[in-house]
């Protein structure tokens, strides 16, 4: 098969773009091999990795004493990074294909650190792309620095929304409309409360959809980028003459993970090669709220046990709930009903000896350890969400949602950060899309081989 050229952010390149993926998931490096194989490399943005003049990582360790303080220094981190990363993109890029951002709009100041991005990096950002979210502001924003924009959606609902409030008004720097399988993407989907987690729908009707309502708005000759769930070519090769969908680009967020030029560590790498079918699926543990696909380890599976050991209780004898039961090391009573109390009595005897109040009026039971750990979580927030069920941190004056924090959830900054950076996969939140298992399987992967990001894009353009 023959992969044409597209223009995309003002240059002729592959319609083939890097998927940009959250923290440290993507950086200048992989992002610069693959805008000079001559494709659109992505870095994330998001709480991006920054060094000091002698090459040492610069940690993102918090000093202030208030959230709003730490806060300030998470956004100063973002855009010293996001500058950092898109300097070595351009650098390594040779001035080929096309250099983008990704940040989630949902990230805490995710306004402020895209423009100190694009402030601090005129001229070698080429493009915008942001999910996570209703990105109102994006074509604002990007707009304001000639820079194209590329808003991640789920649904031609979505898309109307976005550019009915705010896209119609910047639409000569709308670059491209990215759609996001919420079934097969790797990380935050975008799910809405009506759609079946567990029915997915094929994404072509969708599309086709998102196709129709852009051609409406006279957006006929705008790309659709399709991700999640893109592995080969040739898999998608009657998508790019279809009337209904062309012109359409692909984006690869799996596959470039396991590059040579991937920034994420070798351990990582290693068990990506080993997954099977099924072990990545959809959850909802994200302090975001949204659901999410991950890989099934001990740590989502730990998640998953907590919750498990829940029970609902009232601050009174109301109904059912008349058995009275002490909870924690202080013994409060609460009241719940006589068949949870010997549920709890046994996860007690078993060590879970703390009842960990939620937003819903239930208790979670966790060993004392792990109670300490959530708190010291919660209490460190730095605020790197706009909003946290975890933490109840809200961006705002009160910086709170005003709601209980959430012990069913996690600090995803310190997980993320964490995997990232050489811990264990097992042991945090490990995203990935659902072809993932596809590595396992293709025989190019052999005997742990792992390509450099010029060897797969060439082997991507042969439809494979």
């Amino acid at each position: 098969m023959i992969v044409q050229p597209m223009t995309v952010s003002g240059a002729e390149v592959l319609p083939l773009v890097e998927g940009g993926k959250g923290v440290s998931a993507t950086n200048g490096h992989s992002a610069g091999a693959w805008a000079r194989a001559g494709g659109i490399g992505t870095f994330s943005g998001v709480n991006a990795d920054s060094f000091t003049p002698n090459g040492e990582l610069i940690p993102q360790t918090y000093y202030g004493r208030t959230r709003m303080d730490r806060h300030e220094e998470l956004v100063a981190h973002g855009v010293r990074g996001a500058i950092h990363q898109a300097r070595v993109a351009h650098d390594v890029s040779g001035g080929a294909g096309r250099i983008h951002i990704n940040v989630l709009w949902e990230m805490g100041g995710a306004d402020r650190v895209l423009i100190g991005a694009l402030e601090g990096a005129k001229g070698l950002i080429h493009g915008v792309t942001c999910g996570a979210g209703m990105p109102y502001r994006l074509a604002e924003i990007a707009s304001s620095y000639g820079v194209f924009y590329y808003p991640i959606i789920s649904s031609a609902r979505a898309f109307r929304a976005l550019w009915k409030r705010a896209y119609s008004k910047h639409a000569e720097f709308l670059g491209g409309v990215v759609y996001e399988d919420p079934w097969l993407a790797g990380g935050h989907n975008g799910l809405s409360n009506s759609e079946d987690p567990h029915a997915p729908e094929p994404p072509r009707g969708r599309v086709v959809e998102l196709r129709a309502q852009m051609n409406a708005a006279g957006l006929n000759t705008v790309p659709i980028v399709m991700a999640g769930g893109v592995w080969r070519l040739d898999e998608w090769s009657d998508w790019m003459d279809d009337p209904e969908i062309a012109p359409v680009a692909f984006q690869f967020g799996t596959r470039p993970l396991l590059t040579q030029e991937s920034p994420i560590p070798d351990i990582w790498k290693a068990k990506l090669a080993t997954l099977k079918p099924g072990d990545v699926f959809l959850q909802r543990f994200s302090p975001t709220g949204f659901y999410s696909s991950a890989v099934r380890n001990p740590f989502l599976d730990s998640l998953a046990e907590r919750s498990n050991r829940q029970i609902a209780y009232s601050i009174e004898a109301v109904g059912d709930h008349a058995a009275e039961l002490a909870v924690g090391a202080r013994g409060r009573k609460v009241f719940v009903t006589p068949h949870d109390k010997a549920r709890a009595e046994a996860w007690v005897a078993d060590g879970f000896t703390e009842g960990l109040r939620t937003p819903d009026s239930t208790l979670v039971f966790e060993t004392p350890a792990a109670a300490r750990q959530i708190h010291k979580d919660q209490v460190g927030c730095m605020g790197c969400l706009s909003q946290c069920r975890f933490s109840n941190w809200s961006e705002g004056e009160t910086g709170t949602n005003g709601r209980k924090p959430d012990p069913r959830s996690f600090c995803i900054q310190k997980t993320l950060q964490a995997i990232a950076h050489g811990d264990p996969p097992e042991d945090h939140l490990m995203f990935a899309g659902h072809n993932a298992y596809r590595f396992a399987q293709d025989p190019w992967y052999d005997n742990g081989f792992i390509p450099t990001v010029k060897q797969l894009v060439d082997r991507i353009t042969t439809g494979q």
